[in-house]
């Protein structure tokens, strides 16, 4: 099994990015574990306390757990990968059952800058991109996704984003084995990737390394 990590900004393309690593592959050889699933359960709090939470740090992530769902993959076992909801901002009761496969990807915004976690990835990513081009996705994504208007997307921006981008999440980048520019239009670095990806993947078949599905 290869483990990817694909982290970056908010509104970077990491989502592309992985779409198209997803897209190179047969079906079913790349699972997908977005850390977004993996924020803390915030159901217990009054709803009007929940939108002040701050889930653009490192605290928001339950990531215990996904490091033990990570475990238990790598071990050829199936999880059920927890869900959350943006528009309730809470753990929802559903699962996705996630399988075992030659790869797996790690996706989010602070993917690099947890030890643990880190120590566990084979590739470890940061797709980059400009903040204005960031910030114009975003817009974009919680407006028709989110049900947000522009002023509260900016505001968020300017009071949550830019400076949690700033503290934790471009530091990260230094962790990267591949830098990504330009975001999910990099056609030359996507196919740089996959190219690796699956030159690794050929290599421990050859070798005869259990991929761990």
């Amino acid at each position: 099994m290869l483990v990817i990590g694909i982290a970056g900004g908010t509104g970077s393309g990491k989502t592309t990015v992985v779409n198209k690593i997803i897209n190179s592959f047969p079906a079913g050889e790349v699972a997908v574990m977005p850390q977004d699933s993996y924020y803390k359960d915030s159901s217990h709090v009054p709803p009007e306390e929940r939108s002040k939470i701050n889930f653009d740090e490192p605290n928001a992530i339950e990531w215990s757990l996904l490091v033990d769902h990570l475990k238990h993959l790598k071990n050829g076992d199936t999880i059920q990968m927890p869900t959350y909801s943006y528009l309730t901002c809470t753990r929802q009761s559903e699962t996705v059952e996630v399988k075992p496969a030659d790869v797996v990807i790690v996706e989010g915004i602070l993917v690099l800058t947890d030890p643990t976690l880190r120590n566990m990835l084979d590739i470890k990513v940061f797709v980059d991109a400009d903040a204005d081009d960031r910030l114009i996705r975003v817009i974009a994504r919680d407006c028709i996704e989110r049900g947000r208007t522009p002023q509260i997307v900016i505001d968020r921006y300017e009071e949550v984003l830019k400076p949690m981008h700033m503290q934790y999440i471009e530091p990260s980048k230094r962790f990267a084995d591949l830098i990504v520019p330009q975001g999910g239009s990099n056609t030359v670095a996507i196919n740089l990737l996959t190219d690796y990806i699956e030159s690794r993947l050929h290599r421990n078949k050859a070798r005869g390394i259990n991929t761990g599905c």
